[in-house]
């Protein structure tokens, strides 16, 4: 089927027609989005840390602080630019963040000072790992509700692709260009590439151009979305409550009045926490183990591929079985992921990790992409995700400095590890206790 636009379409918006559902375009627009927030990413910075350390020859604690302080401040303005999306759209915003990033980019490149460099990690932060993926994040549940889990894969695989692409792309442009080009150089790509397409295709909901979510084999009565859940699902019961959540959507104020909301906050929190922890040191924690910053660039790029290749795995399962089990089971497993971590010197053991790393960084980020529609419905969505982003920045900002203060304290990694293991077993507790909340229950 062509979709078009209807007559009450805004007059900036140009019409769009294609024969199949121009859903599947906005999920590449949300994964090409994923992929250019590699600037103010974790796995992408990480690779830029030594040359802070060494060159400039400031310390290790202090530039995990700034990275933690500037982390930690952006995020508390994530839950404003949740609302602006909400009010203004996701277009216009696609097309302001991007350019808003590359000028933080060009301004890295400049850096000499300490000063210089907190003030870049901060908008990095703010506009890359923030904004630039809450956009993507609000987008894509617009679009799709039976679907959505399979949707948020392929959406997910423009992170995965730039999680293996940026860490060993960065070490070559370093090493053979140098920082600054390495910054301009994705401040160009973001300038000329990201934020034209965005401003031409990317539409706000499938409303704006005629259609419905998931295309023309969405379901129109109240019937037949229940029998849709129940046969993908399985869980009758708790479809009733995810499809009373899509018809009856949540307002921030009556998610605030949960105890799931405030539990998956926590949640949201621990694995962005260890995560960026982990890969802020990666380099330094190869080392300690032996091992080149090639290497550990290797270990970055095979964790984005197996996340990669494991993100439709997720996604399936996650369209057929209840999202916070699923949860629950992925920190379980990502527990024994850090024991590894923890003790293995060898290269193999150490790219098991990767693997096994990449594969939970697959299954969490697909399944928080698929909780917070399904628990609160898709109409509040941005300002919801905006506070939900807020907890997950806050999560980053507690990673890097800790693990950077064990290394100047003890030497090493090893403590530090041993005490973060313990989060992972209380996120998977929360995710049990917590089912999708009935709106009788605030």
């Amino acid at each position: 089927m062509k979709t078009k636009l209807n007559s009450h379409t805004s007059s900036n918006s140009i019409p769009v027609q294609t024969p199949f559902f121009y859903g599947w375009v906005i999920v590449f627009l949300g994964a090409l989005a994923l992929f250019f927030s590699g600037p103010g990413q974790t796995y992408s910075v990480s690779i830029f840390i030594n040359y802070y350390v060494e060159d400039l020859g400031w310390n290790r604690s202090l530039v995990s602080g700034f990275y933690s302080a500037a982390t930690l401040v952006s995020g508390m303005n994530l839950a404003l630019i949740g609302k602006i999306i909400d009010g203004k759209g996701h277009r216009k915003m696609v097309l302001i963040i991007p350019i808003l990033l590359a000028i933080t980019c060009i301004w890295m490149s400049f850096v000499t000072v300490p000063v210089m460099l907190i003030v870049g990690f901060l908008f990095l932060r703010m506009f890359g790992q923030g904004s630039m993926t809450l956009l993507p994040n609000t987008l894509i549940p617009q679009w799709f509700e039976r679907k959505r889990g399979i949707a948020l894969s392929f959406m997910a695989l423009g992170g995965g692709i730039a999680s293996a692409v940026y860490p060993p792309v960065n070490e070559f442009m370093i090493n053979n260009l140098g920082v600054e080009i390495a910054w301009r150089a994705w401040a160009g790509l973001l300038i000329f590439v990201m934020a034209p397409i965005g401003w031409f295709f990317v539409r706000n909901k499938p409303e704006d151009i005629g259609e419905k979510p998931d295309g023309n084999g969405h379901p129109d009565n109240q019937n037949d979305i229940n029998s849709n859940y129940t046969k993908q699902n399985k869980q009758s019961e708790t479809n009733d409550v995810i499809k009373n959540n899509e018809q009856d959507p949540w307002t921030l104020a009556e998610a605030k009045g949960t105890r799931t909301f405030w539990l998956m906050l926590v949640v949201t929190a621990i694995p962005a926490m260890i995560n960026t922890g982990l890969v802020f040191h990666m380099v330094s924690i190869m080392a300690e183990k032996g091992h080149s910053s090639s290497f550990a660039a290797s270990i970055l790029s095979i964790f984005a591929i197996t996340q990669l290749c494991s993100t439709f795995i997720a996604g399936y399962i996650l369209d057929r079985v209840q999202v916070n089990l699923v949860k629950a089971a992925n920190f379980f497993i990502f527990m024994i992921t850090m024991t590894i971590v923890l003790t293995a010197e060898s290269a193999w053991l150490l790219i098991l990790y990767a693997i096994m790393h990449g594969a939970f960084s697959s299954f969490e980020q697909v399944s928080t992409n698929v909780l917070w529609p399904n628990y609160f419905g898709r109409k509040h969505l941005g300002s919801i995700r905006g506070v939900a982003t807020t907890a997950m920045v806050i999560g980053s900002a507690l990673g890097p400095l800790p693990f950077g203060a064990s290394y100047d304290i003890f030497g090493g990694y090893f403590e530090i590890i041993i005490l973060m293991m313990f989060f992972p077993l209380l996120a998977g507790f929360f995710c049990i206790i917590s089912p999708p909340p009935r709106k009788n229950n605030i």
